[in-house]
This record gives C-alpha cells, structure tokens and sequence, in this order.
C-alpha cells in the first residue's frame, strides 16, 4: 500500500514539474481541452490532452 502511495507522490511531483514546459508546447490549450469559471474558480478539465499523454505513454511503453 504504501508503494502505490509513493508511486502516486513521485507522478503527481512530475506532472507539477513538467506543466510549464508541456504548456509551451501547447498541451493543455487544444480544442478539447475546457476550461470555465464557476464560483469564483477557474475550472480546467484537461479531456484531448489527457486522451493525447495516454496515447504517447502507451505507445512509449509498446515500444519498450
């Protein structure tokens, strides 16, 4: 259990890390991507880019 809790710290970190660069190349900005205001918030929901880093991380992984 405390694998998987690790493993979830160290993803969430990387993806912290990397979304200022993943930003300038554009992901997080396609047109599926929503993104809204609601009580005072700013709500993002990330759907083609989420579908997009699937994509690349299976592919990466099938080649590997």
């Amino acid at each position: 259990m405390i694998r998987w809790f690790i493993a979830i710290f160290l993803a969430l970190l990387l993806i912290s890390w990397l979304t200022p660069l993943l930003q300038r190349l554009g992901i997080g900005k396609l047109p599926g991507d929503l993104r809204f205001k609601r009580f005072g918030r700013e709500w993002f929901v990330p759907i083609a880019s989420t579908i997009l880093l699937s994509f690349a991380a299976s592919l990466i992984a099938k080649l590997l």
